[in-house]
């Protein structure tokens, strides 16, 4: 898994890392959550920042990064450090936490989202939440927990394959398999 994310070419699709179900007090929001919204507890937070340092020690190359515009998906990629972001609606829980799209609309979009072939020697990640990702792939959402990634290899014809599913404290053992 190491040398193929080092080549590139691979969608890393992943929930945001680990957050409390209920939203901060204003009290205890961080500085930057002007909304309130949820943010990522302090085992988010580790994880995140450890996540990301492994992809800079392993060199695995990073091209787009899509995120939900939520704080807790946009906290978790500015901790892991992958680079500039993109947020998208589509990514989002429109307000509503948990809740599934009803209409499908959001599965949808991420599903061809997640069929776009990366840059060459590059790979795309994108943060989301878990009904939009159950939505997308239900079949491969087993025991999908927060910080999770499914990693996907487009075909180029608009199809997918999933390679790997990849729990956040399991990046660190991609070092050690070197």
């Amino acid at each position: 898994l190491t040398g193929a994310l080092q080549r590139g070419g691979y969608v890393i699709l992943m929930r945001h890392a680990s957050s409390p179900v209920t939203p901060p007090d204003a009290a205890h929001a961080e500085l930057g959550n002007v909304k309130n919204e949820r943010q990522l507890d302090e085992r988010g937070r580790v994880s995140a920042r450890s996540m990301g340092a492994v992809f800079r020690r392993l060199r695995i190359p990073v091209g787009r990064v899509l995120s939900s515009p939520t704080y807790r998906a946009l906290e978790t990629e500015r901790l892991a450090g992958f680079g500039p972001v993109q947020t998208f609606s589509e990514l989002g829980d429109a307000g509503k936490s948990m809740s599934a799209d009803a209409t499908g609309a959001r599965g949808r979009w991420l599903r061809s989202q997640v069929a776009q072939s990366p840059k060459p020697g590059t790979d795309t990640i994108i943060i989301t939440h878990a009904p939009n990702i159950a939505e997308a792939f239900p079949l491969d959402v087993k025991d999908l927990g927060d910080g999770a990634a499914l990693i996907f290899r487009p075909d180029g014809s608009g199809g997918v394959l999933l390679v790997a599913q990849v729990k956040i404290e399991e990046w660190s053992q991609l070092l050690d398999s070197r």
